[in-house]
């Protein structure tokens, strides 16, 4: 690298070798329809003028020109040419014809070809044009004289491109036969021929269109783009003189353009670089990449230099402004980018000292400024203006050492020092500053309207939705409106005159809304067209302050708001009352209704490289207004822009950025954004996109127009709307796991909206809760299962805690069929939790309830539903591998004879236990601490049978009527019937060691009966034997006197059971006996009370007639009570319960 001679070294460190970014790149806007784009300045240079695919010529008085004027010249243009006032365009009826410039009259056409013209130009006086067809035809016609025509043939493809000789002597035409040919125009004749380019059968196949120019003035040059490189050939001679080129061009070259000072040739590339070469040095000094990397297919310098025009085959057109002008320097003036206005702020301006012109050697490069310049020999002088640099020598052998800044008027140019390389040696100014270097500003995104097309447009959607459509329609035969409805039941299409010239317009089941801009006569004004009124008068108009435009609007349910150019959101009743008024954090971007909400889209700060910094507010505008969501970030794709934003047809907000990715408002997890669908997998092109007009959460839909081409459809012939599906992108998704882990999620997500609608008090579809619940634990479980086979227990504990306790059900019993017992073990106790948590909120709501209501829900629900799951869970686990003593542990929960019993964990071993003291309130148990007994009667009381007496009767005045949630509920306070039973510390071990112990073979044929006559039988043997109140002891059952006499027996078969092994043995001995011998038993324990037993089965409930064995307790419970009443039958919803809870149904 070369430096500054003789320079200090803080001095020198100014001057950095870096890639340079053009600075007055403005970025690029919406011009046509995807195609071919043409571009030009018109005579002065006050205008910019381009065609498209789409068939209209547009007028742009600058980049920033939000209403270009338009004027339609067919269906299709493929090129066209200005110059003296006359628009000559090529159509796709075959036909070049002529316009007046700029109001766009038809004035005739000038020729006609067999197929579609591809290129036209002006000769230098405009008197004559020429024209190329894919008819392999040159013509050239008298603009005045359309009959005056002369006709070149020699081309055997498609004629590219054209351009006339300065002198009127020449013209060249390039053809997709790879030649490029000069035509003497005298007498038509092909001077010569140069095969330069690849061969192919059509202009849409040429890699190529080979955009040739003459030099301006003289004429001595004829700059050809081939491959990568500019070829310049010279007149007469028709000797290829040099070659143009530069590292910076990696892809074929497709067109070239002269400064009309002729010193300078751009040239663009089919990827999207433009650089710029002096032709004098045969330097590059411009080099620029297209932000998107598009086919540059149009390119224009500006009548005065300074600016180049650039157009893609994306419709989009852009700008390079302080480009080399006509005397081979760098435009000192400030570049006119509105973008450079805007943020002028964040430089430093002190570069007041640079007041001077740089020294210019001949043959070195000229100025450059805000340009691209990837060589790694450039050398920068910093300025402090961010938009004019330093000058930029570039080493190669004709290149100088340095450049020199001069410092006092007095210095003058010395070009035989330049060519020697003798340059004198000038101080740097000490207040001279780094340029800045950091991440560039983006362009704030400007106000739009979703479900609508470009304002520019003559015939566009002003909005579409879930509701209908409405066109406007503004050309010379017509300025109006339609309005149609997708359910013409809401209300009937409707035809409205657009004298206000309304651009912005929202529809809902209520009201039409239309907005237009203030002009100098007139306000902005909001007009509703409220059709559901009763009234007569179904009309308003509402005129904004002076210099406020409404530059947003929407519609909800009952309501109507703008928001303005003031940062203001207006919201206004249906019929007109004006209501609240809110600033916004900054300038609105877009806006949505629906029902109570309302979503706006603003700018909360400057984005930088090419990213929005967007924030949304959501706001209820309900009774209870609240806010909730507050100038939250807008998570935008990177380097895209806002697309469409609303919500569904369920009301949850969503949007689609430039990118096509659908993103939804996820209300389950603290108002976060998940993206839902990317449309560009659906995309079958890199050009096409899908245009959201509507996202439909139940039954899953993303409603859009596909777009050949383009972003936006045409309003005619109608588009057809296509169905999305959504899909989360969640890893891994071609295997199993990812695909049911995302189909899992996508359905919490799009069920999110059932909650918010319960919760708000909207009615809803209980049927799709319902089946969404179902669907999501049918995911779970498969996951489940494949997690079990994985060998992936943790995993399995980590899906079941989101499952409902019928879920967990379920994985308990896969599990031990699975054989996987720990794992059973644990999703077990998770179910316990479960229940707790189910039940722990309803206590604070029903905490000052009546005593008496406590006492009811107590005995009649709390017990049973709230303890359901968990003895389902036993259920479940006994049908496959544990032991006989479950069935016990559910007779002790149920029975009321258990009041009679402290808390004891039925699964702890039995010997010498003693029983553990428990708190007078009653508590809901953990998972830690067992089951609670909720007939328990707590051992302190002073009276416990007074207490039974007066439970019971409670228990038969609630059992007349159906159980209410609120019954569900444990009462806080101290309460005489409620009592936890508190395990013993090895709880856990003794679930371990006897519950999932399998079931032998034999006892798996047995009755229901025979199950129940063993529960019934088994309870006081697994008691551990403890001190007891002699009043409350039981008596002893058929199976308890059994084992003591068949103990020693037992024994002696196996003399080294414990205990709990002892009870297993002998229950399943005890199951071998034949029913009469068990019934013996029984019998014999009661004491051969026949009569009990008799009147058991005259107070039997109907609807369970297996449940002996419990009635006869309920018998003997309500002796000892002294009740004077017999108690009615059990409703059959709660005997269904009951039954379920103590016993397995069959």
């Amino acid at each position: 690298m070369r430096r500054f001679q003789e320079q200090p070294v803080a001095s020198r460190e100014a001057f950095r070798i870096r890639e340079k970014m053009p600075s007055t790149q403005k970025p690029m806007r919406y011009g046509h329809t995807e195609g071919h784009t043409d571009v030009c300045f018109d005579d002065t240079g006050s205008c910019i003028v381009t065609c498209g695919s789409d068939g209209d010529v547009r007028i742009w008085e600058n980049l920033d020109d939000d209403d270009p004027k338009s004027i339609n010249v067919g269906e299709k243009a493929y090129s066209f040419a200005l110059k003296n006032g006359r628009l000559v365009t090529a159509v796709s009826n075959n036909t070049v014809q002529i316009h007046t410039f700029p109001e766009g009259a038809p004035d005739g056409i000038l020729t006609r070809f067999t197929t579609n013209a591809n290129h036209v130009v002006f000769n230098r006086d405009g008197t004559k044009i020429a024209a190329g067809s894919s008819d392999f035809m040159v013509k050239v016609v008298e603009v005045t004289d359309s009959s005056q025509q002369k006709t070149f043939r020699g081309h055997d493809a498609p004629v590219l491109s054209l351009s006339f000789d300065p002198q009127d002597a020449f013209l060249t035409s390039a053809s997709c036969d790879g030649s490029v040919r000069i035509w003497k125009i005298s007498d038509q004749t092909c001077v010569t021929s140069w095969p330069l380019l690849r061969k192919c059968n059509d202009v849409i196949n040429a890699k190529s269109i080979c955009r040739l120019a003459w030099q301006p003035k003289s004429g001595k040059l004829l700059a050809v783009p081939v491959e990568k490189v500019v070829k310049l050939y010279r007149r007469e001679t028709w000797d290829n003189q040099f070659d143009l080129s530069d590292n910076f061009i990696t892809q074929t070259l497709s067109i070239v353009t002269w400064s009309p000072c002729g010193q300078y040739v751009a040239a663009g590339s089919v990827d999207g670089c433009i650089a710029v070469w002096n032709v004098d040095t045969q330097e590059c000094m411009e080099r620029m990449k297209h932000e998107k990397s598009y086919t540059i297919c149009g390119l224009a310098w500006h009548p005065k230099g300074g600016q180049i025009a650039y157009t893609d085959t994306e419709g989009n057109l852009g700008l390079l402004e302080n480009v080399c002008n006509r005397d081979g320097k760098k435009s000192g003036g400030k570049a006119s980018s509105a973008v450079t206005k805007d943020y002028n702020d964040l430089f430093d301006e002190d570069d007041d000292f640079l007041n001077t012109d740089l020294i210019e050697p001949r043959s070195s490069p000229k100025v450059l400024s805000n340009e691209e310049d990837d060589d790694d020999d450039d050398l920068m002088l910093a300025s402090g203006h961010p938009r004019q640099r330093g000058a930029i020598i570039e080493d190669d052998e004709n290149s100088l050492d340095a450049a020199l800044m001069k410092v006092n008027s007095n210095l003058e140019k010395d070009d035989d020092n330049d060519q020697n390389g003798s340059i004198p040696v000038l101080p740097i100014s000490t207040t001279q500053r780094p340029f800045y270097d950091g991440p560039m500003p983006t362009p704030q995104q400007k106000p739009f309207q979703s479900g609508s097309t470009p304002s520019h447009l003559t015939h566009r959607f002003m909005v579409w939705n879930s509701i209908g459509i409405i066109r406007c329609y503004n050309d010379e035969q017509d300025n109006a409106i339609d309005v149609e409805f997708h359910d013409t039941s809401i209300h009937h299409a409707t035809h409205l005159p657009n004298s206000l010239n309304h651009t912005m317009a929202d529809l809902s089941s209520e009201a039409i809304l239309l907005a237009c801009e203030s002009t100098e006569e007139l306000a902005s004004k909001l007009h509703c067209v409220h059709f559901s009124s009763w009234d007569s008068n179904k009309e308003w108009t509402v005129d904004m302050p002076k210099d406020e435009d409404i530059e947003a609007i929407c519609l909800g349910q009952g309501w109507a708001a703008c928001a303005t150019s003031a940062m203001l959101t207006r919201v206004f009743t249906i019929g007109g009352v004006q209501k609240e008024i809110f600033s916004l954090p900054g300038s609105v971007v877009s806006m949505a209704g629906h029902g109570e909400q309302l979503v706006v889209i603003y700018h909360r700060g400057t984005g930088f490289d090419g990213d929005q910094c967007l924030g949304v507010q959501l706001i209820e505008l309900g009774k209870k207004k609240r806010q909730v969501l507050r100038g939250d970030p807008l998570p935008l794709t990177r380097k895209s822009y806002l697309m469409w934003v609303g919500f569904s047809a369920e009301g949850t907000p969503c949007y689609v950025d430039s990118e096509g990715i659908v993103k939804m408002l996820n209300r389950g997890l603290g108002n976060t954004w998940i993206p839902v669908c990317d449309t560009r997998e659906y995309c079958k092109g890199k050009s096409d996109h899908y245009w959201v007009i509507g996202i439909h959460e139940n039954p899953q839909q993303l409603r859009c127009i596909p777009c050949k081409g383009a972003r936006f459809p045409p309003t005619l012939p109608r588009p057809a709307v296509a169905i999305l599906s959504f899909k989360l992108p969640y890893c891994q998704i071609t295997t199993e796991k990812g695909q049911m882990e995302e189909q899992f999620w996508r359905s919490v997500v799009f069920h999110n909206h059932l909650d918010y609608l319960s919760k708000n008090g909207y009615e809803y579809d209980e049927n799709a809760k319902n089946e969404a619940a179902k669907e999501q634990q049918e995911l779970l479980m498969k996951l489940f299962a494949l997690s079990c086979k994985l060998e992936r227990e943790f995993r399995c504990v980590e899906l079941a805690d989101f499952m409902t306790q019928n879920a967990v059900n379920l994985a308990i019993k896969y599990a031990s069929r699975s054989r996987k017992l720990i794992l059973a073990q644990r999703l077990s106790e998770m179910a316990v939790e479960k229940a707790t948590e189910m039940a722990a909120p309803e206590e604070d709501d029903d905490e000052e309830d009546d005593f008496r209501n406590h006492l009811n829900a107590g005995y009649s629900n709390s017990a049973t539903e709230w303890s359901q799951p968990r003895v389902r869970n036993l259920l479940h686990e006994q049908e496959m591998e544990d032991s006989k003593e479950a069935d016990a542990v559910e007779e002790v929960e149920e029975m009321p004879e258990m009041q009679k019993f402290k808390g004891q964990n039925p699964f702890c071993k039995t010997v010498g236990l003693p029983e553990m003291s428990t708190p007078k309130s009653a508590v809901i148990t953990s998972s830690s601490q067992g089951r609670v007994n909720p007939f328990k009667v707590l051992a302190n009381q002073k009276d416990p049978t007074a207490h039974s007496a007066n439970i019971l009767d409670n228990m038969s005045k609630f059992s007349k009527n159906t159980p209410t949630p609120n019954s569900r509920a444990v009462n806080k306070q101290k309460s005489p019937v409620i009592k936890p039973l508190i395990p013993k510390p090895k709880s856990k071990q003794a679930l371990a060691a006897t519950f999932f112990q399998p079931r032998p073979a034999h006892a798996g044929g047995k009755t229901v009966e025979e199950r129940e006559e063993k529960a019934e039988n088994i309870l006081p043997e697994i008691q551990p034997a403890a001190t007891e109140n002699t009043e409350n002891k039981r008596p002893k059952t058929g199976f308890q006197m059994w084992l003591e006499e068949n103990r020693e027996s037992i024994l002696a078969d196996n003399p080294d059971l414990e205990e709990a092994d002892i009870i297993k043995e002998g229950m399943s001995r005890f199951r071998v006996l034949s029913s009469d011998e068990r019934m013996v038993w029984t019998e014999k324990a009661k004491g051969g009370a026949a009569s009990n037993s008799a009147e058991a089965k005259k107070r039997k409930r109907p609807t369970d007639a297996k449940n002996e064995g419990k009635e006869k307790l309920e018998e003997k419970s309500k002796e000892e009570s002294s009740l004077p009443k017999k108690r009615k039958p059990l409703d059959p919803s709660t005997n269904v319960r009951l039954s379920a809870f103590a016993f397995k149904q069959s």
